[in-house]
């Protein structure tokens, strides 16, 4: 089973997308923002991080780059879900290494849909 960390400062957002990868049968882990996800990266072997854009402490964008300096996550996959819509934003995304940029709300099958397709 493969495990996801979760990354919103939103709680409603964090238990909606939670709710949604459980049920696709994967094990998430909850980080209240970029710092706390940060801290809690290396205590597993993620898959996958999906993470919000706008956030205290550290946004998406730096928590992507912070992540990608790492050699645990050099190739992991990172996929930024924001309200963030503009070319502007995921050009900075795409350079700081995420490997994909969803745009709120989110369509739960097409969420899985892309996570299955970015998981090795």
């Amino acid at each position: 089973m493969h495990s996801i960390l979760a990354v919103d400062d939103s709680a409603t957002m964090r238990q909606m997308v939670s709710f949604t990868l459980k049920n696709a049968g994967y094990q998430v882990t909850e980080a209240v923002d970029g710092q706390d996800a940060w801290e809690k990266a290396d205590s597993k072997d993620f898959a996958l991080i999906l993470t919000d854009q706008n956030m205290p402490r550290m946004d998406g964008i730096s928590l992507t780059k912070k992540l990608r300096a790492h050699p645990k996550f050099a190739s992991k996959p990172i996929l930024i879900l924001t309200t963030e819509s503009s070319d502007q934003m995921k050009q900075a995304g795409r350079a700081a290494g995420a490997t994909g940029w969803l745009v709120k709300p989110f369509d739960p099958a097409k969420l899985i849909e892309v996570i299955q397709k970015v998981i090795r």
